[in-house]
């Protein structure tokens, strides 16, 4: 408004309590300024302590959420980070590097200190000495934080833990299943070289098998043709039972998938494959190999394998919503009876005695591979289209991929959900309960019938966990190691410009404790960390300025013009 304005000494109109609660308040305000400069805008408070000057300062971590519904900018850097896992691995024409190290003169020291307490901590027990075992014990818990400081991947035994029987079942395949070659698999990763030059990569779609006819029409794809809505055409013969138990262990059917590959074709061969659901609901995987393998022993491979669930039958419920087992402080007890269920160890102890037994569910691909979906891909244009396409819905959650507005299709999706609420998805799951019989880990907070797990949410539809499924020497590094080369890689080149990063390894970052008084505001988080990054890109587009040629100038036809 200009000074000449007569009206503006006037104050300014007073709004009503509607147009108020309208306004967008500070943390609104810094979401959207989040979501402009492509920062977290969910970042966690961590306490930094810099050892060298006792300084402690406050600092938000990125959320590193990988759905864009819940920070895009999370989501779309973990995007980025798979594709470059992707590129990397997908056409590697060397071996990668072993990325398992020696173990140190002084783990060893270490571990052998530790055994001898073992020893004591035992002798201890035998002995009735329960004052000299606790200190054994302490002990032993001490060199344990120390070897895990020095470096140690997996767990450490508990001092009491004891090897649990491995149960026994028969390796021999089904009838009903083609025989396949076995060969001795080498260690190596990378096949033969076509021509000696080419070394294409492979692009393989496997699905599930079909449950029921599927309406073709009902909807349109991306290009707007009429296509599958996903909906079955009659939801009384649709086989929900079965659909839902292949879901829940599809990723184990993908296991020995590679596993009978792996056989065939007789060395270690890599993989990066990505979970996706079809319309109708059902996971079907987009899978990459790195090294061609023909399509004739693809499909062979597909149709011999086959995945058994030795779990105890669970065709028939024993027990529904008004009527379930009661706890009765120990263990779950039959509620007009008070006898005690048995466990699911006693009965997978009964499964292994008998011979004749039949599984409680077998799950294989579908009858039919589809040729299209088999192909070779040469590095290049081509490879990058495809990787895209591969990781195109890793943004989004399974809930977001199967929106639709079609009453049919979410009435299909909700008694898909509900049969899945039937369906175990562990040996911990208290679903077994419905079934009679009590699941591991169960205590007086189990609700019988009722699993937390993912894979029996409605956003889900039993496709919890993983959606990216990668071998470990795909690349010979995880994804903090990835991670961790884009940043040397932006070290590198801010360096050559002369600007030089400070070393932060030495810093000590936690998370904040609840009732941190000095905790700072999410907004105050956000608002240091679009000002960090707009530092950050001044100085990275000054270094990429600095590093490209400059364009010639056409005015005067030298080749020392500005760069652009």
């Amino acid at each position: 408004m200009s000074i000449d304005d007569p009206t503006s000494d006037l104050p300014p109109s007073r709004a009503d309590a509607a147009a108020r609660r309208a306004l967008p308040d500070l943390h609104d305000i810094a979401q959207a300024a989040a979501e402009k400069y492509e920062v977290c805008k969910r970042p966690i408070a961590m306490r930094v302590f810099d050892p060298d000057t006792g300084k402690t300062t406050y600092e938000g971590a990125p959320c590193k959420s990988t759905m864009e519904s819940a920070c895009p900018a999370c989501a779309k850097a973990a995007r980025a980070l798979r594709i470059q896992q992707c590129t990397e691995g997908w056409h590697l024409d060397h071996e990668p590097v072993d990325p398992t190290t020696n173990p140190s003169g002084l783990q060893v020291q270490v571990l052998t200190a530790r055994a001898d307490l073992l020893a004591e901590y035992r002798t201890a027990k035998d002995n009735g000495d329960e004052e000299s075992a606790a200190a054994f014990r302490d002990v032993i818990a001490d060199l344990d934080r120390e070897l895990r400081e020095l470096g140690l991947r997996g767990r450490l035994p508990d001092p009491d833990a004891v090897a649990n029987p491995r149960r026994q079942r028969s390796t021999r395949r089904r009838q009903d299943a083609p025989n396949l070659p076995r060969r001795k698999v080498t260690k190596r990763t990378i096949g033969e070289v076509l021509d000696g030059k080419w070394l294409p990569g492979m692009f393989i779609t496997l699905t599930l098998p079909s449950y029921g006819p599927i309406n073709r029409v009902g909807a349109r794809d991306e290009k707007g043709k009429v296509c599958s809505d996903g909906s079955p055409r009659d939801p009384r013969t649709y086989d929900y039972t079965r659909a839902a138990r292949d879901i829940i262990h599809f990723s184990a059917l993908f296991d020995r998938w590679i596993q009978n590959l792996r056989r065939v074709v007789g060395y270690d061969i890599q993989y990066f494959a990505v979970v996706e659901p079809q319309k109708r609901g059902a996971p079907h995987l987009h899978v990459l190999l790195r090294t061609p393998v023909s399509r004739k022993l693809i499909r062979l491979v597909t149709e011999a394998t086959y995945h058994q669930v030795w779990w105890p039958h669970f065709d028939h419920p024993e027990y529904d919503d008004d009527r379930m087992p009661v706890w009765n402080g120990v263990t779950f007890t039959d509620p007009r009876t008070g006898r005690a269920l048995p466990s699911i160890d006693d009965a997978l102890d009964v499964i292994g005695e008998v011979d004749e037994f039949e599984p409680a569910h077998t799950i294989r691909f579908g009858a039919q591979v589809d040729p299209r979906h088999i192909q070779g891909v040469v590095a290049g244009t081509e490879a990058n289209r495809t990787i895209r396409y591969v990781t195109k819905y890793l943004h989004k959650s399974i809930g977001e991929v199967l929106e639709t507005d079609s009453p049919r299709t979410q009435a299909h999706y909700d008694r898909l959900h509900h049969e899945l609420t039937l369906t175990p998805c562990s040996e911990k799951c208290p679903v077994w309960l419905r079934y009679g019989i009590v699941p591991r880990g169960v205590s007086d907070k189990t609700v019988p019938g009722h699993c937390k797990g993912k894979a029996h949410r409605r956003a889900t539809l039993g496709l919890p966990g993983r959606r990216v499924l990668v071998s470990r020497r795909w690349t010979g590094k995880t994804l903090p190691d990835h991670r961790a080369d884009r940043a040397e890689f932006v070290r590198q080149l801010l360096a050559k410009v002369g600007i030089l990063k400070p070393d932060t390894s030495r810093l000590q970052m936690r998370p904040v404790q609840p009732g941190d008084w000095e905790r700072p505001l999410r907004e105050h988080l956000i608002m240091a960390v679009i000002a960090k990054r707009t530092a950050w890109r001044a100085e990275y587009l000054k270094a990429q300025l600095a590093a490209e040629p400059p364009d010639p100038d056409p005015s005067d036809g030298s080749a020392t013009g500005q760069a652009a």
